[in-house]
């Protein structure tokens, strides 16, 4: 049937514009209405239909049965965007409607009730909705350009097998799931499109050209249509769904984790740490931790007896004056008989349906509660902030809240965690949480992949589940690295060791008993494990940049090779490399005694991290690889990168760090790097005390362009010189730098800016030192 009409036009100030009809036009009925908030309103049977561009390539679509409208689920910020970005253009002629934004074009055929959206420009439609009447119906019917690549939705759990399978088909169901499972109602090809439902779990039916979304939880079908390559994606997604806050700057770090300890154990292998000088910021108590079991918030509060030093808060601030931070185990359970217990059962407070069942570890009486319950999730936080922030746990390993089945039970169980804690302090909430439903992320919330075995299959597998859990929007993913069941072989913990240093959350850990401190699995793996957690601490203001693009953009750290090269058919399902922010590009050793490894590298030219060996991209290479002594990581950089790197230390702010050294290798064309840094521990970050700064450089006929730009922010770091590698480069002069030193020993021994020329093993290397304080910018010939 037609769309009907809702009389007249209305437009407001210089947001939005309309062409007039011609004075001898015949319309179709019926006519539109445009409405005030950059979109269109057209009255189709049994509802309302609402078009409105809530950002330059984002439509808002909502469908409204009679005058049903519910609330906007978790999955939506209560921030989204309800305008776009710059001006939105708006015409009719008879039964046609068009919208015209920076990033978008939507038409709309009232008659025919037909919708498409495309890029400004092209003859192609990324998507087409040709049956809006579905909507009444609660179903979402578009089509798309045949055999276009589809990701997202969900990921795999703990014991799915996996495959290497990324591209999403047939039949998907967006949940969070169980053990490690990431979902999201959201779609998103790499030919530039994306659709995001605002339902709590939804039903896709995918084919090679069409897509049906049904099993909504809401009779108004409310979703967005997104144009963009992957990146601009997943910007829109965060803008949507809500932006991450920042982790404390001690989780780039490295975490140990361990079931089955005391204090005395505890503090021995601190020490260790330290004496070997292995960095590492955290240390993540399992159940050992707390009073499990016993009455009067024996699952918020210390266990005296293992951890006698616990309540008092002197084990915490003796481990915080070595720069370890303490986090520990939340569950979802309270024990039945107790004063928290009968506190639930009075104020309804348990999972609805549940039965009582006796707790695996205190073999007593258990329930979980409904962090659904706006009550529960205040009386939970309280209790933390008491009994266990207050005494020195100051993260969150939250455990088995996807028991229940409820896509929302671990969000709001963090959720809990997070606002209780906002509410108590400024620093920074971290936690891990063995699920992800999109919208978690406005929570601090970090995901891992749950109760994984040991062993090479497991370690290969978890390349997939990182990256299709990234692919819903979860970028902040980590592993039981070792496995959780299981005891390791002393190769499998060094290749795993090396794998987990290059993704968001580096954590060890292991079943009740399992030793996973590098010292324990032989002088062979303790170098390579050891070698890969200083490499991590090298690369710690590179990391902690991309985890202020995180915040400010929506992409992280680790990214599929889609998101950089969406129209390479050879990476659309390539899980054996990703990118590690967007200068280097990582395929770790995940086989048994492998001496070879095949790699595929994308477009462009890459130079191996360890060797100084340059590469053509855009093909498959060889990699001889140590069998023996399992030293190498597969590393390469990407030409036109800029690093930022400064000395390891044995845990974050140990040293004031006054120079940080920068490694560019300069391209044809230019790039740039967004050097970011903060107090590291509190939310100030959100109000302007940050230090922001770009990096830019360029390759030309007129010899190598170096730019600082300067500094934003109200932050005052310690930083003082950039000491700048130029990569390729035997300079003669440096306009903008006069003073020229012999070598760089010469010039790291005298004061303020110089240069210097040598090599190391990339080849020829240019060193300038810049005072970071101000905007420069420098020429190399």
């Amino acid at each position: 049937m037609p769309i009907r009409t809702l009389c007249g036009v209305l437009l407001f100030g210089a947001a939005a514009s309309i062409s007039a009809m011609p004075a001898h036009a015949s319309s179709p009925k019926p006519l539109a209405r445009i409405v005030a908030d950059d979109g269109v309103s057209l009255k189709i049977d049994h509802g309302t239909l609402s078009l409105q561009l809530v950002r330059d390539n984002v439509l808002h679509v909502h469908f409204q049965p009679g005058d049903r409208h519910t609330p906007p689920t978790l999955v939506m910020s209560k921030h989204a965007p309800r305008n776009a970005q710059h001006p939105v253009k708006i015409q009719h002629s008879g039964q046609h409607i068009t919208l015209r934004a920076a990033g978008l074009r939507v038409d709309v055929d009232t008659l025919r009730e037909t919708l498409s959206v495309r890029r400004p420009g092209a003859t192609r439609p990324l998507l087409s909705q040709t049956q809006l009447d579905t909507l009444a119906k609660g179903r979402i019917d578009l089509g798309f350009s045949a055999n276009a690549p589809l990701y997202g939705i969900g990921g795999f759990d703990a014991f799915e097998k996996a495959g290497a399978d990324l591209l999403r088909h047939g039949r998907q169901v967006a949940k969070a799931g169980h053990q490690g499972h990431s979902g999201a109602p959201l779609v998103w090809s790499t030919d530039g499109f994306a659709v995001l439902v605002d339902s709590k779990g939804a039903r896709f039916d995918l084919d090679d050209h069409r897509m049906r979304i049904d099993g909504l939880s809401r009779p108004d079908a409310d979703y967005y249509l997104i144009a963009g390559d992957p990146k601009a994606i997943f910007a829109a997604v965060a803008d949507l769904s809500g932006h991450a806050p920042l982790f404390p700057k001690w989780a780039m770090g490295f975490t140990n984790s361990q079931w089955g300890i005391d204090q005395k154990e505890l503090l021995d292998i601190v020490h260790t740490y330290r004496a070997k000088h292995i960095p590492i910021d955290n240390f993540t108590l399992d159940f050992d931790w707390k009073a499990w079991g016993e009455d009067h918030y024996g699952e918020f509060r210390w266990n005296p007896k293992k951890f006698p030093d616990g309540p008092s808060g002197k084990l915490a601030k003796e481990l915080a004056a070595e720069g370890m931070q303490l986090t520990g185990i939340m569950k979802p359970r309270i024990h039945v008989n107790t004063v928290e217990g009968r506190f639930a059962t009075a104020h309804h407070l348990w999972v609805p349906g549940e039965k009582v069942s006796n707790d695996y570890f205190s073999h007593k009486p258990v329930k979980d509660v409904d962090f659904d319950l706006p009550l529960t999730r205040q009386w939970f936080g309280k209790l933390a902030m008491k009994y266990s922030f207050d005494e020195g746990i100051v993260g969150w390993w939250n455990d088995e809240a996807d028991e229940t089945g409820d896509d929302t039970q671990f969000l709001n169980m963090q959720r809990s965690l997070y606002d209780a804690q906002r509410a108590h302090t400024d620093l920074r909430v971290w936690s891990i949480n063995r699920n992800f439903w999109l919208g978690s992320q406005r929570y601090a919330y970090g995901l891992w992949s749950g109760d994984i075995e040991t062993g090479f299959a497991s370690m290969a597998g978890q390349r997939q589940r990182m990256l299709a859990s990234i692919d819903t929007g979860a970028m902040l993913w980590g592993m039981d690295t070792g496995g959780f069941k299981g005891h390791p072989s002393n190769q499998n913990y060094a290749r795993w060791m090396q794998f987990a240093a290059f993704v968001p959350i580096f954590r060890v850990h292991g079943v009740s008993g399992e030793k996973r401190q590098p010292w324990h699995y032989g002088a062979r793996a303790e170098r390579a494990a050891s070698a890969a957690i200083r490499l991590r601490y090298r690369l710690l203001p590179y990391i902690y940049a991309y985890a202020w693009q995180y915040h400010a953009h929506g992409v992280g750290l680790v990214r599929p090779l889609t998101f950089d090269w969406p129209h390479d058919p050879k990476v659309r399902n390539d899980v054996g490399a990703w990118m590690f922010g967007d200068s280097l590009l990582v395929s770790p050793v995940v086989k048994q005694n492998q001496t070879k490894k095949h790699i595929y590298l994308p477009a462009g030219t890459w130079t191996d991290w360890f060797t100084g060996t340059r590469y053509a991209g855009g093909r498959t290479i060889t990699l001889n690889t140590d069998s023996t002594d399992w030293r190498d990581i597969p590393l390469f950089i990407r030409q036109g990168a800029i690093i930022p790197t400064q000395p390891v230390m044995d845990y974050v702010g140990q040293h004031p760090v006054k120079t940080v050294s920068v490694d560019v290798f300069p391209a044809a064309h230019a790039t740039h790097f967004d050097y970011y840094d903060d107090d590291g521990r509190t939310y100030a970050y959100e109000h302007g005390v940050y230090y922001l700064q770009r990096l830019s450089t360029r390759r030309d006929a007129n010899g190598v362009h170096f730019r600082i730009d300067a500094p934003s922010g109200r932050y005052t770091p310690d930083l003082r010189h950039y000491l700048v590698k130029i990569h390729g480069t035997d300079a003669q002069t440096i306009t903008g730098v006069s003073r020229r030193y012999a070598d760089l020993d010469a010039l790291r021994n005298a004061d303020g800016e110089g240069w210097a020329t040598g090599h190391d093993r990339y080849g020829p290397v240019t060193w300038v030192r810049l005072d970071a304080r101000h905007a420069r910018a420098i020429t190399l010939h």
